[in-house]
């Protein structure tokens, strides 16, 4: 018989009690337990907008709570939903470690979104024209916008807007379609029952039909085409609520009018006053938006184009009416042309006198500017006379501003005598400007002229292509000679204050053809 020593006994008791201590923990942590042969992470704690949700086993478990969190929430809500979420995961490798349960980790991720879901409204329609866009609630408030801008010129109410897919883009884009309202009821009620044949004998038959000169009341008056100038996108989106503009916000601002740049181009007998009242802009707004005009006495050449600003609004409308006149009208000026004259020169050899007549004419407006005239019948009653116009075919030299500075202290033309022996009809332009200051040639040339000239005092005169002269008077010191061939910009004298003068300045004149012209309306 074997015997068992006490200390045997004791270790036996103790080997029991551990045997049993795994053996509970065991059952108690099965469901949560890892022991991955595969080194790695293999235990994923997540948290999610900071919140602590809880352990997964790996990153597809979590993410396919996610994606049923997600399907919990928004089937619950009628509305759009757009839930806020920043998801951190933490792995790392573990050997023993408690997972959470998939059902208690997904309540708790429905939690988190539900807190931090915010619904939206119906789906948003946003309005491209050009550069400017706005966000609207629904298609209704972009055809109530679109046709707010069309019913300030559809005074009668024929013409609809309807959105339409834009089928000049791949995807799905819309844009807006004019429809006149009596075309589109008789498109859906007319039935057609003409066969290929009958229709073709049909046009032979009109085809044949001679044209008739139709009388003023045969004439379809009133708006015959009309559109948006402006290229129209509208695209569905989905947009917050702060995000859309109220639609009678948006209605002010597309047809509420603003400032648009133009450009003017001159044309024959435009001057800078004359084009202040075609256009109704102030000159000083002229002058600001053109580097090339520096003043009221700025010289402007035909085809030369300005700047100019116009009011309009975000979204403009282009409309072709057709309307019956009884007016009087101007006929076309004539022009003959003078190959000896400069283009700067003209003379009206006919004056012009307005005919009357009645007309039918169809006139294309862009919102209230006309913009083209097609008269398609008329009937004088009082013949126009046209104004005749000779103007000069040769290109005139350039001329810069003889000195550097100056104070412009009398103008060409009819004055008030400012010393005795000084002439009243001026025959050009004085500067104001400290003797001994530097003379240049406004054009190149050859002098004809060095030295004293009566009541002129010292002088420069100098011959240029086709006949013009300028002439600098009252200098103090002459440093050409007669004979000799300057540059425009050269140095030819020093200002100063001899002869008949009132003080220290410079005399210039520029003739042409022997005749004074203002030199300000040639100086660059």
């Amino acid at each position: 018989m074997i015997k068992f020593s006490k200390n045997y006994k004791r270790l036996r008791v103790t080997f029991i009690r551990v045997m049993l201590t795994l053996a509970f923990g065991c059952f108690l942590y099965a469901p949560g337990i890892l022991a991955d042969e595969i080194p790695g992470d293999n235990y994923f704690t997540f948290y999610l907008n900071e919140s602590k949700i809880g352990a997964a086993s790996s990153k597809e478990q979590i993410m396919e709570i996610m994606a049923k969190a997600r399907q919990m929430i928004v089937g619950q809500s009628k509305e759009l939903l757009y839930i806020d979420t920043d998801l951190e995961i933490v792995g790392e490798e573990v050997f023993f470690g408690k997972i959470d349960d998939e059902k208690d980790l997904l309540n708790r991720v429905a939690g988190v979104f539900q807190e931090n879901s915010v619904p939206t409204l119906q789906p948003a329609y946003t309005v491209k024209v050009d550069d400017y866009s706005v966000n609207l609630g629904s298609s209704d408030e972009v055809r109530a916008l679109l046709n707010a801008a069309l019913d300030k010129y559809d005074t009668k109410d024929e013409y609809s807007v309807e959105l339409v897919l834009d089928p000049t883009r791949e995807l799905h884009v819309l844009t807006a379609q004019i429809n006149k309202k009596e075309e589109v009821k008789e498109q859906e009620t007319e039935v057609f029952f003409e066969s290929g044949v009958e229709k073709y004998i049909e046009d032979i038959f009109d085809s044949m039909e001679p044209e008739v000169e139709l009388a003023f009341e045969d004439y379809e008056y009133g708006i015959q085409q009309i559109n948006f100038a402006e290229s129209v996108e509208v695209v569905e989106a989905f947009l917050l609520p702060e995000a859309l503009t109220p639609l009678e916000v948006a209605i002010e601002q597309v047809t509420k009018d603003k400032e648009v740049n133009e450009v003017y181009e001159v044309v024959a007998g435009d001057t800078l006053f004359g084009i202040v009242e075609k256009t109704n802009i102030p000159l000083d707004k002229i002058i600001e938006l053109n580097d090339s005009v520096k003043n009221e006495n700025s010289m402007i050449r035909v085809g030369q184009e300005l700047i100019v600003t116009v009011p309009e609004p975000e979204l403009s409308v282009i409309r072709t009416e057709q309307l019956y006149l009884e007016e009087g009208y101007d006929a076309p000026v004539q022009y003959v042309d003078n190959d000896d004259w400069y283009t700067t020169q003209e003379a009206v050899l006919q004056e012009p006198s307005t005919g009357f007549r009645k007309a039918v004419a169809k006139i294309t407006y862009r919102n209230d500017k006309e913009i083209s005239k097609e008269v398609v019948k008329e009937e004088v009653l009082m013949e126009a006379v046209p104004k005749i116009i000779e103007r000069g075919t040769k290109i005139p030299p350039t001329f810069i501003k003889p000195i550097s500075g100056g104070r412009l202290t009398s103008r060409f033309g009819r004055r008030t005598s400012p010393t005795r022996g000084a002439s009243s009809n001026h025959k050009g332009i004085d500067w104001g400007l400290p003797t001994g200051s530097t003379v240049v040639a406004a054009s190149g040339g050859t002098v004809t002229k060095a030295g004293w000239g009566g009541g002129y005092g010292y002088v420069v005169y100098i011959r240029h292509p086709g006949g013009v002269e300028t002439r600098y008077a009252h200098l103090s010191r002459v440093l050409v000679s007669v004979g000799s061939t300057v540059k425009q910009g050269q140095k030819i004298a020093l200002s100063g204050n001899t002869g008949i003068s009132t003080g220290p300045h410079l005399h210039f004149e520029l003739r042409m053809g022997g005749n004074p012209v203002n030199p300000l309306n040639y100086l660059e």
